[in-house]
């Protein structure tokens, strides 16, 4: 976007790509459909972020609309899916890809792949000397847009944090987000495969909640993981003492704890022959039944009519308070996004262009920015490529 945008201003554009191809990671974007972005008010969109703020000019000047407008406008057909989220009307991050290559040819981007930028220099002059494995490169202006260090397999192994850093740069320290959360208890196995839909899940240190969101948590052989969870991974992710962080589960968060009893008798009393366990079938995964239980030291053979009031309310606090302890967050190789790098504060938010190095500009997540799941982010690579590309010298 960065390039196209640089090239629509009429300026002579080279493309640098480690990779064989452009849109690496794009191509695993939204499991292979690519979720181009959120279809909420524009309005709404920075508190979203980690560091929104700073993203509201760029929004301003490429929103959201004019996003899914550039795409429509070329030839690329959108789809607006539950939750705001829009993808491509094939829903193939591949077509993405293609069609970014179109428009790169459509406007004379030059692209040089598999050439991997070693030094980046500013020379007396002014000009920026780009040192590469392929040879000297000499620039007016430079824009990196190298991403983070989130799934390295696609080439963001954080090259670009080194090339900053040594032109007087601060980044602020990367650390995986929007991942699986590791939990402490090893019985979580048992539960590897299940989801829970429509539940509240909270992370909790000392006692205070910091963080809580509403969807889909998935069980897997490390811990916990799904939308809910990689959303909340991001609330996690400045905490230092994750280990004393607990996350609990609210399997009926659409019943209050009076209603959550009514019905429980309800269930209790319609049957009264019937075991614990299997009249629990009706509120949630069979496959959790067992251990849930043993987590309120509940037999799952007691009939219904022999659940006595005090172990209701076990059934109501375990229903309703699931506790679970983190051990830590998965790594980089899972992570969708890296919290940290460029320090915002040392780049102009009207122009993506450094207040260090004049001429030096920053796309994507090179910078200190993170979005929720939703296609938040790919609109924060979007926009702000589009700013840098625009205002470059």
């Amino acid at each position: 976007m960065a390039a196209i945008s640089a090239a629509t201003e009429g300026k002579k554009v080279l493309l640098l790509d480690r990779n064989k191809s452009i849109g690496q990671k794009l191509l695993i974007a939204g499991a292979g459909r690519c979720n181009v972005t959120s279809d909420i008010s524009i309005e709404e969109f920075s508190r979203y972020y980690h560091n929104g703020d700073f993203l509201r000019n760029a929004f301003s000047q490429f929103s959201n609309v004019d996003l899914m407008n550039f795409f429509t406008e070329n030839g690329m057909a959108l789809d607006t899916e539950r939750g705001h989220r829009v993808f491509p009307a094939t829903k193939s991050s591949a077509d993405i890809v293609a069609f970014f290559r179109n428009m790169l040819e459509k406007h004379k981007v030059q692209l040089w792949f598999r050439n991997k930028v070693l030094k980046l220099e500013k020379q007396q002059d002014g000009i920026f000397k780009i040192i590469s494995k392929k040879g000297e490169i000499l620039a007016k202006s430079v824009i990196l847009a190298t991403g983070g260090k989130s799934y390295p397999q696609t080439g963001s192994k954080g090259d670009g944090y080194n090339l900053v850093r040594n032109l007087g740069h601060t980044i602020i320290k990367p650390v995986p987000v929007l991942c699986g959360i590791n939990l402490k208890e090893t019985w979580i196995k048992q539960w590897q495969g299940i989801t829970l839909k429509n539940v509240i899940v909270k992370a909790m240190s000392e006692g205070k909640i910091i963080g809580e969101e509403f969807g889909e948590a998935i069980f897997t052989h490390f811990g916990i993981s799904g939308p809910a969870i990689l959303n909340l991974s991001r609330n996690l992710a400045d905490t230092r003492n994750k280990q004393g962080v607990k996350i609990i589960i609210d399997f009926k968060p659409a019943l209050e704890e009076k209603i959550l009893e009514k019905r429980l008798i309800e269930e209790f009393q319609k049957n009264s022959n019937k075991s614990l366990k299997n009249i629990m079938k009706n509120l949630l995964p069979q496959n959790i039944i067992e251990e849930f239980l043993l987590m309120g030291t509940l037999s799952g053979d007691i009939k219904g009519n022999q659940v006595t009031a005090e172990q209701r309310k076990i059934l109501i606090s375990l229903l309703k308070n699931f506790c679970l302890n983190v051990d830590s967050l998965r790594g980089f190789d899972e992570a969708i996004v890296t919290r940290g790098g460029v320090n915002v504060k040392e780049v102009n938010p009207k122009t993506m262009e450094s207040k260090i190095v004049p001429g030096l500009f920053f796309a994507g997540e090179i910078l200190d920015i993170d979005g929720k799941t939703g296609g938040f982010n790919l609109q924060a690579a979007f926009s702000t490529g589009f700013v840098a590309g625009k205002h470059v010298g």
